[in-house]
């Protein structure tokens, strides 16, 4: 680690570390072909239910993970909330796009990486919360316009889409401009914002991968 990098790290806030930090991953994972797809309307409810069960395995291990840590980590403590979690939603919305399907019965060699991966995140706070911001925040931004595509394309009037509804939090502006606040106002020494940095490129990598698995089904999933 270079000791102007250590400089210019120091002082900058972690939230504007971890989205400049994660840019080119980010711009990957929301140009995926699976997703450029589903996003045109071209895939099928059955690839819409496999992306889901993966999000299941993922938010499984997130929200285990961020109950457990949240009464003894500082750092997971300042991101976990409870109105964020989304099992509940998930398991409401495969019970419209997959009926009587078992949520832990699909096979996944991406989504079983990316929930042992932050499964891990138990040795330091600073890990989960860059699994917690990559995921969360992401809902309450791009997934919110996701979920009024689903709505339209598949004429749901409502129904299937809960994943992307936030009862809790009316406003999404609002609450991520104090979720990034507090992530700014942990005390972390550069070495630690750049590790956590480091794990939110991992996260959306895992993200990428979970992506390349179910657009190698596009064939499959054509609507």
């Amino acid at each position: 680690m270079s000791a102007q990098l250590v400089d210019e790290t120091f002082g900058a806030p972690l939230s504007a570390l971890m989205r400049e930090g994660s840019r080119v991953q980010h711009t990957d994972a929301e140009t995926s072909s699976f997703m450029e797809e589903l996003l045109a309307g071209r895939v099928n409810e059955q690839g819409y239910a496999d992306y889901l069960l993966r999000l299941r395995k993922v938010y499984v291990a997130l929200e285990s993970v961020g109950r457990d840590l949240a009464a003894t980590d500082p750092i997971a403590a300042a991101v976990h909330d409870i109105a964020l979690e989304r099992m509940a939603a998930i398991d409401a919305d495969l019970d419209v796009w997959a009926p009587g399907v078992d949520g832990d019965a699909v096979e996944s060699a991406a989504a079983d990486a990316y929930a042992a991966r932050i499964e891990a995140t138990r040795s330091w706070g600073g890990l989960y919360a860059a699994h917690h911001y990559t995921r969360y925040l992401g809902d309450l931004s791009g997934g919110q316009a996701i979920g009024r595509l689903l709505d339209r394309f598949f004429e749901l009037d409502g129904e299937g889409v809960a994943f992307y509804e936030f009862a809790e939090i009316p406003k999404p502006k609002p609450y991520k401009d104090g979720y990034r606040a507090r992530l700014d106002a942990l005390d972390l020494d550069a070495a630690e914002k750049l590790r956590i940095v480091e794990e939110v490129r991992v996260a959306f990598g895992l993200n990428q991968a979970l992506f390349e698995e179910l657009g190698a089904c596009l064939d499959t999933y054509r609507r």
